[in-house]
């Protein structure tokens, strides 16, 4: 069969490997001079799916309040009022209750660990290399509130059966020793030592790379205008470059983040420590840290305000002072495709051969193998090792 993936990130990547993989003659269409030149270009590098969460949750409202008056606040609200945005904003609040918290963040979980295990065979089968490192990831407390809060999530690692610890200040300095320098107190942490951190640009380039090999062609700088459709069935992608015509088609188009050199590589961190005040993640990749995080609900917007990089510079600097230049740090935004519900959709829609494989938010790395596996296993009518009933567009239709 002939699949068009239209985009060409870490998603529609690892998409067009496993579709080659199983046999499809694949064309990865792609606006950009090259592959992961836009949200997978300087994600936070973290490959955590215990910590698969959505943003939607009980008290995320109130919290929303809350972070509104802070000064290195973790969301920032400058929506466009239109009827689309309003739309999703309600659909975001719907979804923060317990039973929905549960439902969706079970979803994301089943979907990441199922991802990360491929990652491992992959790594094994290929040798392939991306700054990679598997020392945990440690989701770091400020305050006892947030310690007291990890219960449900707790409960949704055991069910998975997620190995996990839960630590005190001296077991995450422990953990981290680049802490035992921290300028602000910490109460604890909750840690995942299965998880792993990588650079996704490094491994979503090296990917494709192995994707021609398995005869995957890549039409970079080619914008997309639409797609043609006759009858009940997509006939053709409109490009900059001509149509494209297939046997099905996939779309899979799609942080603030700056990469720090580093400084006191004894003071850096060993792998990746979320600042669950400041949702910031703080990732060690080879000699260099990557600090990402905040949402801004802003529409197709990537400006990026001073007070942004101010956030990261001071939860890097406060939880590990010296360890990184700043000075040095280039500044970085990337649109996130995000769900109101949080989990990603993956599989068919009601045309015929029109797939999807989008809607990652901030877990297009984490969920990226498996995303792509599955969506490869559904084009070609295989059976899927994981169940991906309620992973579809379908579901929002109930």
């Amino acid at each position: 069969m002939k699949v068009a993936v239209l985009g060409g990130g870490v998603i529609g990547v690892t998409s067009a490997y496993y579709l080659a993989k199983a046999g499809h003659e694949v064309t990865v269409i792609e606006r950009q001079p090259g592959p992961a030149l836009e949200t997978s270009f300087a994600n936070a590098g973290e490959i955590s799916p215990g910590y698969a969460s959505p943003w939607a949750g009980p008290g995320i409202p109130a919290k929303a309040v809350k972070w509104l008056l802070m000064e290195h606040a973790p969301l920032i609200l400058r929506p466009k009022l239109d009827a689309a945005t309003i739309g999703w904003l309600l659909s975001i609040l719907r979804n923060c209750t317990e039973a929905r918290y549960a439902l969706n963040k079970s979803r994301m979980v089943r979907l990441a660990e199922y991802s990360r295990d491929l990652l491992i065979a992959l790594r094994a089968d290929t040798g392939i290399a991306y700054d990679e490192r598997s020392r945990g990831t440690l989701q770091l407390f400020r305050t006892q509130a947030q310690m007291d809060g990890i219960g449900k999530d707790v409960e949704v690692l055991k069910s998975y059966g997620v190995p996990y610890e839960v630590l005190d200040a001296a077991g995450c300095a422990k953990a981290e020793p680049g802490l035992a320098n921290a300028l602000e107190p910490i109460v604890g942490g909750l840690r995942l030592p299965n998880d792993e951190t990588g650079d996704c640009f490094k491994f979503t380039n090296a990917l494709a790379e192995l994707a021609r090999g398995l005869g995957v062609e890549f039409q970079f700088d080619t914008s997309i205008a639409g797609l043609r459709k006759e009858g009940d069935r997509i006939a053709a992608v409109r490009t900059s470059r001509g149509e494209v015509a297939a046997d099905a088609f996939l779309v899979a188009m799609g942080s603030y983040s700056p990469a720090l050199p580093i400084g006191d590589a004894a003071g850096a961190p060993e792998s990746t420590v979320m600042d669950e005040t400041h949702k910031v993640a703080i990732t060690r990749l080879g000699d260099r840290i990557r600090v990402g995080g905040m949402a801004e609900i802003s529409g197709f917007n990537n400006d990026l305000h001073p007070r942004r990089r101010r956030t990261l510079e001071h939860s890097m600097q406060s939880l590990f002072p010296g360890a990184g230049d700043a000075g040095a740090a280039s500044f970085w935004s990337g649109l996130r495709p995000m769900t109101p519900d949080g989990t990603p959709v993956v599989g068919g829609t009601r045309i015929g051969n029109l797939y999807l494989n989008t809607g990652h938010g901030t877990l297009g790395w984490t969920m990226a193998c498996g995303s792509g596996q599955v969506i490869a296993d559904v084009i070609s009518g295989a059976p899927c090792a994981i169940d991906t009933r309620d992973l579809a567009i379908s579901r929002y239709s109930n």
